[in-house]
């Protein structure tokens, strides 16, 4: 998989745009690349998809995935997904990406192992 800078330009403004990042187990990621799609519950009871930027990550691994042992983290290039990204506001006051539709696997761009030391999550050398 061709590594891809984590910032890049909208095609049309030359307005930064940054990658995106998704938490995932690698059974899901498992499924998701026979599928061509990672679809997951929340899109049904929520309305969309959670991801986040590559500063919340860790905290999001943390948070979500500590009883999980195989975990990934999946770049994704917003510009190649085919559902609508919203940038909304959490209750610890930050704002993530929302993904409002199924994320189609040809938009992940990188996929790295999220490994966990002393029972913690380390973020590995992302390249840019």
């Amino acid at each position: 998989m061709n590594r891809r800078p984590l910032v890049f330009l909208y095609k049309d403004t030359g307005e930064k745009m940054g990658m995106i990042t998704k938490v995932i187990t690698k059974r899901n990621w498992e499924i998701a690349k026979t599928t061509g799609e990672i679809n997951e519950e929340s899109l049904i009871k929520e309305g969309f998809i959670h991801c986040s930027l590559l500063n919340q990550a860790l905290k999001v691994a943390q948070k979500h995935f500590s009883h999980e042992e195989d975990v990934l983290l999946l770049t994704i290039d917003p510009s190649l997904l085919k559902a609508e990204i919203k940038y909304e506001l959490a209750s610890n006051g930050q704002k993530y990406p929302h993904v409002y539709g199924v994320i189609n696997v040809d938009a992940i761009v990188d996929v790295v192992p999220f490994p966990k030391e002393k029972g913690e999550f380390i973020l590995l050398e992302v390249q840019s």
